[in-house]
Protein backbone atom coordinates (compact mmCIF):
# COMPACT_ATOMS: atom_id res chain seq x y z
CA UNK A 1 0.00 0.00 0.00
CA UNK A 2 1.23 3.43 -1.15
CA UNK A 3 1.44 6.21 1.36
CA UNK A 4 1.74 10.03 0.87
CA UNK A 5 3.78 11.95 2.65
CA UNK A 6 2.35 15.18 4.44
CA UNK A 7 4.76 17.21 1.64
CA UNK A 8 3.59 15.17 -1.40
CA UNK A 9 -0.53 16.04 0.03
CA UNK A 10 0.61 19.65 -0.34
CA UNK A 11 1.95 19.49 -3.70
CA UNK A 12 -0.95 17.17 -4.98
CA UNK A 13 -3.77 19.90 -6.66
CA UNK A 14 -6.90 20.47 -5.01
CA UNK A 15 -10.17 19.66 -6.47
CA UNK A 16 -12.82 22.10 -7.34
CA UNK A 17 -15.82 22.50 -4.73
CA UNK A 18 -19.01 22.51 -6.50
CA UNK A 19 -19.93 25.52 -6.61
CA UNK A 20 -16.58 25.88 -8.98
CA UNK A 21 -16.92 23.64 -11.51
CA UNK A 22 -17.59 25.37 -15.08
CA UNK A 23 -21.07 24.44 -16.54
CA UNK A 24 -21.30 21.65 -19.53
CA UNK A 25 -21.05 24.31 -22.81
CA UNK A 26 -24.16 24.46 -24.51
CA UNK A 27 -22.79 23.63 -27.84
CA UNK A 28 -22.34 20.10 -27.15
CA UNK A 29 -24.92 18.29 -29.54
CA UNK A 30 -28.42 16.43 -28.36
CA UNK A 31 -27.94 12.40 -27.59
CA UNK A 32 -30.29 11.26 -29.89
CA UNK A 33 -31.74 7.90 -28.13
CA UNK A 34 -32.33 6.21 -31.87
CA UNK A 35 -28.58 6.53 -32.74
CA UNK A 36 -26.45 3.57 -33.81
CA UNK A 37 -24.28 2.65 -31.09
CA UNK A 38 -20.31 3.16 -31.66
CA UNK A 39 -19.41 -0.08 -29.69
CA UNK A 40 -20.69 -3.80 -29.38
CA UNK A 41 -20.17 -5.75 -26.73
CA UNK A 42 -19.99 -9.49 -26.00
CA UNK A 43 -20.39 -10.96 -22.70
CA UNK A 44 -18.69 -14.20 -21.57
CA UNK A 45 -21.19 -17.26 -20.95
CA UNK A 46 -20.22 -16.82 -16.93
CA UNK A 47 -20.89 -13.10 -17.28
CA UNK A 48 -24.09 -13.66 -18.97
CA UNK A 49 -25.22 -16.42 -15.82
CA UNK A 50 -24.06 -13.59 -13.43
CA UNK A 51 -26.34 -11.08 -14.99
CA UNK A 52 -29.54 -13.80 -15.30
CA UNK A 53 -31.17 -14.41 -12.00
CA UNK A 54 -31.32 -17.55 -10.99
CA UNK A 55 -34.48 -19.45 -12.36
CA UNK A 56 -34.35 -21.78 -10.15
CA UNK A 57 -33.97 -19.77 -6.70
CA UNK A 58 -30.39 -21.28 -6.87
CA UNK A 59 -29.03 -18.32 -4.69
CA UNK A 60 -27.44 -19.80 -1.47
CA UNK A 61 -28.53 -17.50 1.64
CA UNK A 62 -27.08 -19.63 4.09
CA UNK A 63 -23.57 -19.84 2.45
CA UNK A 64 -23.61 -16.43 2.28
CA UNK A 65 -24.35 -15.97 5.87
CA UNK A 66 -21.40 -18.10 6.51
CA UNK A 67 -19.25 -16.29 4.48
CA UNK A 68 -20.15 -12.96 5.29
CA UNK A 69 -19.53 -14.30 9.10
CA UNK A 70 -16.28 -15.53 8.64
CA UNK A 71 -14.76 -11.97 6.89
CA UNK A 72 -16.18 -10.27 10.25
CA UNK A 73 -14.42 -12.81 12.24
CA UNK A 74 -11.05 -12.21 10.32
CA UNK A 75 -11.34 -15.92 9.40
CA UNK A 76 -11.90 -16.08 5.68
CA UNK A 77 -9.12 -17.19 3.30
CA UNK A 78 -8.66 -16.25 -0.38
CA UNK A 79 -7.93 -19.04 -2.26
CA UNK A 80 -5.68 -17.33 -5.10
CA UNK A 81 -4.90 -20.86 -7.08
CA UNK A 82 -8.79 -20.92 -7.95
CA UNK A 83 -8.93 -17.19 -8.85
CA UNK A 84 -6.06 -17.45 -10.76
CA UNK A 85 -7.07 -20.38 -12.86
CA UNK A 86 -10.94 -19.14 -13.07
CA UNK A 87 -9.38 -15.78 -14.52
CA UNK A 88 -7.12 -17.87 -16.70
CA UNK A 89 -9.62 -19.38 -18.09
CA UNK A 90 -12.49 -16.07 -18.30
CA UNK A 91 -9.57 -14.93 -20.69
CA UNK A 92 -8.95 -18.41 -22.76
CA UNK A 93 -12.73 -17.82 -23.34
CA UNK A 94 -12.28 -14.75 -24.34
CA UNK A 95 -9.08 -14.90 -26.83
CA UNK A 96 -11.07 -17.64 -28.62
CA UNK A 97 -14.16 -15.70 -29.36
CA UNK A 98 -11.89 -12.72 -30.81
CA UNK A 99 -11.82 -12.68 -34.40
CA UNK A 100 -8.64 -12.87 -36.47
Amino acid sequence: MMKISALEAQSLPATAKPAERKPMPASLPPVDAAAEPSAKVALSPTAANMRAPAIDGSFDTAKVERISQAIRDGKFQVNAEAIADKLIANAAELLARRPN
